[in-house]
């Protein structure tokens, strides 16, 4: 290995990770997608830890699992409570483009949850629509059309659930007006956590009852309302393994749950067993980025469930609605034609039976994200195809601060739509275009996803009013708020940390634009991939629909010159005089915490009068002997020691607040008092109720990578203890390494890992359909 300056080789045994990708279905996943591990944090409940104890072991979307013992149940004793898992349901940052233009008094995470009901009652609608007779397929066309004409021939006995269907192109989305005068910006307000939804006490007693027959614990009761519904008790009594839609429940406890309610009258091949084992597998899925699943893997899941008989279990999950089917590759067979009659075709010349097909994939899919992915390659096709192409801005391309940001400005003049990908450094492009579309008159904002991101970009414009936050952005608090149709009033937007971008929010994020006007997805493309299912910029880079523009800035100093070299694989040593980048070579587990806590509290501050708060630890999971709880824990005695009088919390804690599951918001404790527990997150006031703070907010001082993407602090300490080496890959180390702004320490004690997974971890693939569904779309502006 190339030594990093002021390592020592050799320092211990080589540990390296493993190159098999764990099965989607499986909890350890190399690359973990969402990080919400303080909804995890349950109190009583016995945590349930991966032996690699890595963040690959425990992604930050739940694998940071705690359990609920169900009683009664002999599997599940130490049964987890992925209350994260529930996170599947990502609908991050997401909300309607109705919730969005709400009054002013709602919150951003209370917008949030607007936004997903309402996005859940148009996937109903549009269910009930595909279910309704439609004479000839009339109001429907593209994919659904096709998925209702597969489900029909089901239905009918013309076709079993195995006969799959290719997809071809989805018509348009309708096209929207274009936009009308902005609205006046509204004023943030203080935003308050959402209380979990109501239930009826009625509601409430009746699943009680169920679970304790069960024996489960009661503590599922209000989640079984808030997922099931208020008949969760009787849907329960008729299925009890409905019990899998609660965040967390596994089969194990599903399982121990039906028997005790149904007894004999249940078995492994039971119907209702194997349609919920469907659900649950490409529920797992999505938590690992997964929009869709190959039915093998789904059969091969289930099979290791004990489900005798796989392939009838997927058939009756497809026509029981749980589950859609989709067909990659391969073509359709022809129709015989009397002209075919013969054995030649049109021309008179005999088909080559030995012709080669392209092999066809067989996907399953979940509807949520098979209409989201439709939607949002609708919904970019028609930016692609409504932007006016003959827009001049030679005079302000000529005017432009560099290169890349000048071909940047004159891609944007003649496009609606523009991949932009480059390091830190090249924030200043999408800045410079903002400024060239505003000189203009045009109304052009950039979009972060954290406040943080939405700082830096606005220093970078210097104007504070041309950024936002997309939270802020869809939820009406932040921006030019909507016009008159529901179409936010703007004509530019820059999406900054495009990679942060899941399927769902993007699909509500491009509904919301109107016709004319253009978008820009501008990020890095070797950071981790987004906290919810979907690659949307990996996917739009690759279907090559749009066109792009690859910045030629690089990131200044030894850090960006360590970053960019990881980036293509190299792992290489880099001149540091100010000492910007240190290697702290360590034994063990022990050692790497004890490292840790002085070069926050000590080494840090005295070299580069960095203060404490203003470094940021970065470990690769939760659990472990060095990660985050561990490092928390010993960061807190050191920098901030207290009884934690506020559920574990004192003034002065730095903690992470997460609103909606997939989001990281870093914050500090300010007081508490009866409407529950006052944060400061990056300036803005932030109320979590009593109820929610042991779900949804913990220590801060250390974060997992996840956690830390698209933010930047002045110094960030790496941490890699022995245990870590499954956990780490090449984007892991990129992200990880580039959050330091003036100084990077690596507390190093993964020996040959480090750079193994550099040079031959790439990223965990996910499996989507929004690449095939861009590439079959008309979009006569795609880059060739």
């Amino acid at each position: 290995m190339t030594a990093l300056p002021g390592e020592t080789p050799g320092t211990g045994g080589t540990d390296t990770p493993q190159d098999a990708v764990s099965p989607p279905d499986e909890a350890g996943a190399q690359e973990p997608t969402a990080d919400a591990d303080p909804a995890s944090d349950a109190a009583g409940a016995a945590e349930v830890v991966d032996p690699a104890s890595t963040e690959a072991a425990e992604s930050d979307a739940g694998a940071e699992a705690e359990a609920a013992s169900t009683e009664g149940a002999p599997e599940a004793e130490a049964a987890s409570a992925d209350t994260q898992g529930a996170s599947a349901d990502t609908d991050t940052e997401a909300a309607s483009t109705d919730a969005a233009s709400s009054a002013p008094e709602l919150s951003e995470a209370q917008a949030e949850l607007a936004a997903q009901r309402e996005l859940r009652e148009r996937i109903e609608q549009r269910k009930a629509a595909k279910a309704a007779p439609i004479a000839a397929g009339a109001g429907l066309s593209g994919t659904a059309a096709d998925l209702l004409a597969a489900v029909r021939a089901v239905e009918s006995g013309e076709k079993t659930g195995s006969a799959f269907f290719a997809s071809p192109a989805p018509a348009q989305a309708p096209r929207r007006p274009a936009p009308a005068a902005a609205q006046p910006p509204r004023t943030p307000v203080p935003q308050a956590a959402p209380a979990p939804q109501s239930a009826s006490p009625e509601a409430l007693e009746a699943v009680r009852a169920v679970l304790v027959e069960g024996g489960a614990p009661e503590a599922l009761a209000r989640p079984a309302v808030g997922a099931l519904g208020e008949q969760a008790g009787e849907l329960l009594r008729t299925d009890p393994w409905q019990l899998l839609a609660l965040p967390g429940v596994r089969p194990e406890q599903a399982d121990g749950f039906a028997r005790a309610l149904l007894g004999a009258d249940c078995g492994p091949d039971d119907g209702r067993r194997t349609a919920a084992l469907v659900g649950w597998v490409l529920e797992r899925a999505a938590l690992q980025g997964h929009t869709a699943l190959d039915a093998g893997d789904v059969r091969a899941a289930l099979a290791e469930r004990a489900v005798s008989d796989p392939d009838a279990a997927v058939r009756e999950a497809v026509e029981g609605g749980v589950a859609l089917l989709f067909q990659e590759g391969g073509d359709e067979e022809p129709e015989e034609t009397e002209a075919d009659a013969d054995g030649t075709d049109e021309g008179g010349l005999a088909p080559d039976a030995d012709a080669p097909r392209e092999p066809v994939r067989v996907l399953l899919g979940l509807d949520r994200y098979a209409l989201a992915e439709e939607s949002l390659a609708d919904g970019l096709a028609r930016l692609v195809n409504t932007c006016e192409k003959a827009a001049d801005w030679a005079e302000a391309a000529a005017a432009a601060p560099s290169p890349s940001a000048a071909e940047l400005i004159r891609t944007t003049a003649a496009a609606g739509l523009v991949a932009h990908s480059g390091g830190e450094a090249a924030r200043a492009e999408p800045a410079a275009l903002i400024a060239a579309a505003r000189g203009l008159g045009l109304r052009a904002f950039g979009a972060a996803h954290s406040e943080d991101g939405r700082r830096r970009f606005a220093a970078a414009t210097g104007d504070p009013d041309t950024a936002v936050t997309l939270a802020g952005l869809l939820s009406g608090t932040q921006g030019p708020g909507r016009d008159e149709d529901g179409a936010f009033a703007l004509d530019l937007l820059v999406v900054l940390d495009a990679p942060q971008l899941e399927v769902e929010g993007a699909a509500v994020l491009v509904e919301a634009l109107a016709d004319g006007a253009r978008l820009v997805l501008s990020g890095d493309p070797g950071v981790l991939g987004s906290a919810g299912a979907g690659r949307v910029f990996a996917d739009v880079l690759a279907a090559r629909t749009c066109p792009q523009v690859v910045s030629r800035t690089p990131d200044p100093g030894p850090i960006g010159e360590l970053v960019s070299g990881i980036g293509i694989g190299e792992l290489n040593q880099v001149d540091a005089p100010g000492k910007e980048v240190v290697i702290v070579p360590v034994r063990d587990a022990g050692e790497a915490v004890h490292r840790t806590v002085q070069l926050v509290a000590d080494s840090v501050p005295r070299a580069f009068s960095i203060p404490a708060d203003e470094t940021q630890v970065i470990t690769v999971g939760h659990g472990g002997a060095a990660g985050t709880r561990v490092l928390n824990e010993a960061l807190k005695q050191r920098l901030n020691p207290g009884p934690g009088r506020f559920g574990g919390f004192d003034p002065g804690d730095r903690v992470v607040h997460v609103p909606a599951p997939g989001r990281a918001v870093p914050g500090v404790v300010r007081s508490a008092d009866a409407e529950g527990l006052h944060l400061d997150c990056g300036g803005v006031p932030v109320v979590v109720p009593q109820e929610r703070v042991e779900s949804s907010v913990r220590h801060g001082w250390a974060l997992s990578a996840h956690q830390a993407a698209g933010m930047r602090w002045p110094a960030a300490v790496v941490v890699l203890p022995g245990d870590a080496a499954q956990g780490l890959s090449r984007p892991w180390v990129y992200t990880a390494f580039g959050r330091g702004e003036r100084h990077l320490s690596v507390v190093h004690g993964v020996d040959q890992a480090l750079p193994h997974a550099v040079a031959q971890v790439p990223a965990q693939e996910r499996t989507t359909r929004l690449r095939p569904l861009l590439e079959a779309l008309p979009t006569p502006d795609a880059a060739s």
